[in-house]
C-alpha cells in the first residue's frame, strides 16, 4: 500500500487541467470569518514540506506560504464574514468563501478538488475528497493559504478587540477565550448563534457547550 504520509499529485493528474485544490479554515471558531484558499500547482517540482496545514506548526505554515504563492500557477484567498455566516449558515458561508477564493485567482480552473464531502456550487466542476488535505498537494497548499490568511486577520482582530486573546487562539474554543467571553461579553466578530457564545451571554460557562453536545474538547487551533 502506498504511504500516504505526504500528499501527492495523483488526483490532480486524473482531472481536467488546470485543476485547483480548495480548502477552508475557520468553520469551527466562536469568532471571526471563515476563509478559503484555492491553488493551482505546477505538475513538476514538489514544494518540500508541503502537507495538511493541521500537521504543520505556525512557523512551518508561514515559511511555506510564500513558496506556494511563488511556485503556483495561480492562487486565491476568499473570506465570508461573521454577518454572512449568520445570514447563510456556516456551510453555505464556507461555499461562498471558496467561490471568492477561486474568483480571485489569476487563472480560472477547469476543475476543483475540494476537501471534505460536500460539493459546493463553484465556478467549475467539483470533486470532493475526504481528508483531501492529506492526499492532494493542491488541497494541502490551499489549506495552508487559508490558515495563514485567517490567522493574520485574527491577529489584527486582537488589536481591534483587545482582551479576548484572538492572536493566540484565533477565535477557537479555549479556556482563556471562555473566561474573556464571560468577563467582557461578546464583541462584534463573535458568532452570536454559536452555542458557547449564547451561553456566555446567559452568564454560563461557554465550555459547557461541548459537554452538552457530547464533544470531548473544543476544536483545535
Amino acid at each position: 500500500m502506498k504511504d500516504r504520509s505526504w500528499p501527492d499529485m495523483l488526483l490532480e493528474r486524473a482531472c481536467p487541467a488546470p485543476v485547483c485544490g480548495v480548502d477552508e479554515a475557520g468553520r469551527g471558531p466562536w469568532a471571526g470569518p471563515v476563509c478559503a484558499g484555492a491553488v493551482i500547482l505546477k505538475g513538476r517540482g514538489a514544494i518540500e514540506g508541503l502537507n495538511d496545514s493541521k500537521k504543520l506548526s505556525p512557523a512551518q505554515r508561514e515559511a511555506l506560504e510564500p513558496k506556494i504563492k511563488a511556485r503556483a500557477v495561480a492562487w486565491g484567498v476568499g473570506f465570508a464574514s461573521v454577518a454572512e455566516i449568520a445570514a447563510l449558515n456556516i456551510l453555505h458561508a464556507t461555499g461562498l468563501a471558496m467561490r471568492r477564493a477561486i474568483e480571485a485567482m489569476a487563472q480560472a480552473p477547469a476543475f476543483a478538488l475540494v476537501d471534505g464531502n460536500y460539493a459546493f456550487p463553484l465556478p467549475c466542476p467539483v470533486k470532493t475528497v475526504v481528508r483531501g488535505d492529506e492526499i492532494s498537494r493542491s488541497i494541502a497548499a490551499a489549506s495552508i493559504l487559508a490558515k495563514t490568511a485567517r490567522d493574520r486577520l485574527m491577529a489584527r482582530m486582537d488589536e481591534a478587540y483587545p482582551g479576548y486573546g484572538f492572536a493566540a487562539h484565533k477565535g477557537y474554543g479555549a479556556p482563556v477565550h471562555a473566561r474573556a467571553l464571560i468577563a467582557l461579553g461578546p464583541c462584534e466578530i463573535h458568532r452570536m448563534s454559536w452555542a458557547p457564545v449564547r451561553l456566555a451571554i446567559m452568564g454560563r460557562d461557554p465550555m459547557a457547550a461541548f459537554a452538552e453536545t457530547d464533544q470531548d474538547s473544543p476544536p483545535g487551533f
